[in-house]
């Protein structure tokens, strides 16, 4: 199957919604990616058009996006894209979505402290020292892993 898949670097513009809905959680957000480039004549950065992208994040990832991202926070989005056109009361509109596979912190802006989640438990929380020392040397201590993937298995690390 052929798919659009993109990276997307830019800005949260709107609050993250999360709902949780019979098909699973889901947090939505719209990004704004703003395209910058050095103007030589007047010796300065300059800011060119802004995209708006409408992005949508299932399950822990929906989850995890509600407790973790704010409006105004550089972030990196992978997924797949989705343009949409459609008529809504007489006027054609055109969206541009994204369906996130991995959404995380532009870390050339700022630092992020990352927590993992307990599996089947969707709130965030700090690792015990154990599991800080285990990550921290390598070791996959098999508590406390990312619940994103429970639905497929995961390979274990080598080393």
């Amino acid at each position: 199957m052929n798919e659009t898949l993109v990276t997307v670097v830019g800005n949260v513009a709107t609050t993250p919604v999360y709902r949780e809905l019979p098909s699973g959680p889901v947090a939505r957000f719209r990004l704004a990616v703003t395209a910058r480039y050095y103007d030589g004549a007047k010796s300065t950065w300059t800011d060119g058009h802004t995209n708006f992208f409408t992005v949508w994040a299932w399950r822990a990832l929906g989850t995890n996006v509600q407790g973790s991202v704010s409006v105004g926070e550089p972030v990196i989005v992978q997924g797949r894209l989705k343009v949409r056109d459609e008529e809504r009361g007489g006027q054609h509109w055109t969206s541009a979505d994204i369906e996130a596979v991995a959404i995380g912190h532009d870390l050339t802006r700022g630092t992020a402290a990352f927590r993992r989640v307990g599996r089947g438990n969707p709130t965030l929380t700090e690792p015990t020292q154990g599991q800080a020392q285990g990550q921290a040397s390598g070791q996959a201590s098999g508590q406390g892993q990312d619940v994103s993937g429970l639905w497929e298995k995961k390979p274990e690390p080598v080393g």
